[in-house]
């Protein structure tokens, strides 16, 4: 059984999620620990599940969602895995971090990139890939249909959609990716979004204002 936890960092309040089952391995998806504080919270709470931490994923690669990406690649050992079409937005954060508040932002260098056609497996998990852009232009989400999990990172949030204005951004293809991958989810898919609460796909489809059918 899969089990989701999140903590929330950095101004941009980011979603950080630690996912697990039941033999205690996790992978951790998009870090947003900056600040020392943070980095110490992010470890005290897999000490206290007692996880084992095997794999650092990214659903995107915009400065909220990257700034621990290192931390968690060198306190834990693990592989790092993102989105080959969305490399360069990552690597683009070391030329503007300083800009937004954060000049001791250290890149992580990927081990591998990922396309939608691979599955990500930790312990007992398994999650295919969905290619969503718009919001950036090789984000993913994390998706496993049997237990109804979604990570949707910054495609889909409750009551809204990800802002496409930044560089590589779309708003037509951000629509496009939630309606023709994400709603044909089962409805009673939880998504676990990069900010803000967790959100159905059936509440969303119904009552977004942006994207409901």
């Amino acid at each position: 059984m899969i089990h989701i936890d999140s903590l929330t960092f950095n101004p941009f309040q980011e979603n950080t999620y630690i996912v697990y089952d039941e033999t205690g391995n996790c992978m951790i998806v998009d870090p947003g620990c900056y600040e020392a504080y943070e980095q110490q919270e992010l470890v005290d709470f897999i000490t206290k599940k007692k996880l084992t931490v095997k794999l650092l994923v990214n659903t995107h690669g915009h400065i909220d969602h990257v700034l621990g990406n290192y931390f968690v690649k060198e306190t834990y050992k693990v592989p790092f895995y993102v989105y080959v079409q969305d490399l360069p937005t990552m690597q683009a954060v070391a030329s503007y971090s300083s800009n937004y508040g954060f000049p001791k932002y250290t890149p992580a260098t990927p081990d591998k990139l990922l396309k939608e056609t691979d599955v990500v497996e930790i312990g007992t998990m398994k999650f295919d890939i969905l290619f969503v852009p718009g919001h950036a232009p090789g984000h993913i989400a994390f998706i496993n249909a049997k237990e109804k999990v979604c990570l949707s990172g910054d495609v889909l949030f409750k009551n809204s959609v990800g802002r496409s204005d930044l560089p590589g951004g779309n708003h037509d293809t951000l629509i496009r990716s939630i309606k023709e991958k994400l709603f044909l989810l089962a409805d009673d898919t939880i998504v676990y979004p990069g900010h803000g609460p967790t959100t159905t796909i059936g509440f969303e489809k119904k009552h977004n204002p942006y994207c409901a059918l």
